[in-house]
């Protein structure tokens, strides 16, 4: 441990607006929006609102998959929601999600709008609405549920736990550190062991489950999230969670629904913006430095 004096909370938090590391200037402890803006409407009764982290990636990746499926009904716009820059705190985006956070969804085919917020509700409401990338079968269909809400309960733990506390504060913690990658190692010992004697998370099929784990498990796993973070975690002990990434990555849907609504990283990865199945075969430099 440290030498660093001990902290000793105050009987009353009070908020420390200087004390928020990167993300400073849009954390706050309040909710609502701060500021009026409405949000675009494209031609598609689909209209998503988001940004490529993993929670949006999921969506994304279950649109792609459901058309390529064949669900034309799918067909969807996807707006680029800046969370960096507090777009999530605009008026139009809080009354689809009063929680500000991306994804939200809102579904214009039905006689009134349905708004979708939270990528868990999302992924189970498509699967619903299309009945596709989930099982019917009472038994197989709670499986994929289980792993579906594993992950929701699991991801803060990898997210706002590890890898804030290994990557973002702007305080190296020890014990921090120690405390989540311990848990984030549990936690990909518990997929793996899964992964063992099954090709996906919820057995034989590809479902919502793996949609909702593989993007954020995946990408620590391969080495695309919080730098060298794979390498810390030793995270290339667990076999069958490489097995089951490298094997979902290869889907040419989840190519594609990985670069919608990315604004970071290499150019030719970056979908800003997503109208049409053709914006993935005509974007241009000059569209993704316009979107």
């Amino acid at each position: 441990m440290t030498d660093t004096p001990e902290y000793v909370p105050p009987k009353v938090w009070t908020w420390n607006k200087e004390n928020g590391g990167q993300f400073a200037s849009i954390n706050r402890p309040t909710a609502g929006p701060t500021h009026d803006k409405e949000l675009p409407v494209g031609k598609h009764p689909l209209q998503l609102y988001s940004l490529a982290t993993p929670n949006g990636v999921k969506v994304t990746v279950m649109l792609e998959e459901l058309l390529a499926a064949g669900h034309s009904g799918a067909e969807y716009d996807a707006w680029l929601i800046r969370i960096n820059e507090g777009d999530q705190f605009g008026s139009g985006f809080v009354d689809i999600n009063p929680n500000s956070k991306i994804p939200a969804l809102m579904d214009r085919s039905g006689p009134a709008p349905v708004r979708v917020f939270e990528s868990g509700s999302i992924l189970l409401y498509l699967a619903d609405k299309f009945g596709a990338f989930l099982p019917t079968d009472p038994a197989g269909r709670t499986e994929a549920l289980n792993w579906l809400f594993w992950q929701m309960g699991a991801g803060p733990f990898l997210g706002g736990g590890f890898g804030h506390f290994y990557t973002y504060a702007p305080v190296k913690i020890e014990y921090a550190i120690d405390r989540f990658a311990m848990e984030v190692k549990r936690q990909l010992d518990v997929l793996d062991r899964r992964l063992a004697d099954n090709e996906y998370l919820g057995g034989a099929d590809y479902t919502i489950a793996d949609m909702a784990v593989w993007p954020w498990y995946g990408a620590v796993a391969k080495g695309q999230a919080y730098g060298d973070a794979a390498e810390f975690l030793s995270a290339h002990e667990y076999k069958n969670v490489i097995r089951w990434t490298d094997q979902i990555a290869a889907r040419p849907a989840v190519k594609r629904g990985r670069m919608v609504n990315r604004a970071m990283g290499d150019p030719s990865s970056q979908l800003r913006e997503r109208h049409d199945a053709s914006d993935f075969e005509l974007r241009t430099q000059d569209k993704l430095e316009t979107a």
